[in-house]
């Protein structure tokens, strides 16, 4: 199913909702369609409307402030775009900079996407120790960025460019 993002009255990025989430929002005058899939539409006896890739909310939504993203291995993956932080080539697994067995944490700031084999070379040594050192530093996306990255690719692209420019400020 298409997730479909959510945006609050300000143009913010809240949350991303399953198309029916999405398509009832609309029907109940509580979202717009800001952007629609060009060649998809939802059909129904009595409405006909196009498919939302992006919708945002009539009314704003006081949202609590979130200081980090929570962490997730998912998250991790999609945050280094499933390359390998060692080797560049394609991640499937998340290594720890500084391996569990050292103390080290489950977070964003000690985790890193890592190919099968690099994260089984490497082991419970820290990359130092192991002689692989990291090609990008591990970082904490905010909690907008994780959320978009959250989006498939798919639905990624073609995202407006003023959206681009909302998360910069």
């Amino acid at each position: 199913m298409r997730d479909t993002l959510v945006l609050n009255a300000s143009f913010e990025p809240l949350s991303t909702v399953s198309l029916s989430r999405a398509v009832v929002l609309v029907l109940q005058d509580k979202a717009v369609v800001e952007q629609a899939h060009p060649e998809l539409r939802v059909r129904a006896a009595a409405v006909e409307l196009p498919v939302p890739r992006v919708i945002r909310l009539c009314r704003y939504v006081r949202v609590p402030f979130r200081r980090q993203a929570p962490w997730s291995r998912r998250g991790v993956l999609v945050r280094d775009q499933h390359r390998c932080a060692y080797c560049g080539g394609r991640a499937t697994t998340v290594d720890h900079v500084v391996p569990r067995s050292q103390g080290g944490a489950d977070s964003w700031l000690n985790t890193v996407a890592s190919c099968a084999q690099d994260n089984h070379r490497k082991a419970d040594r820290t990359p130092e120790e192991a002689g692989m050192p990291l090609l990008r530093q591990p970082f904490v996306p905010t909690p907008a960025d994780a959320m978009l990255l959250a989006l498939r690719a798919a639905d990624r692209d073609g995202l407006p460019e003023w959206l681009g420019r909302v998360q910069a400020a």
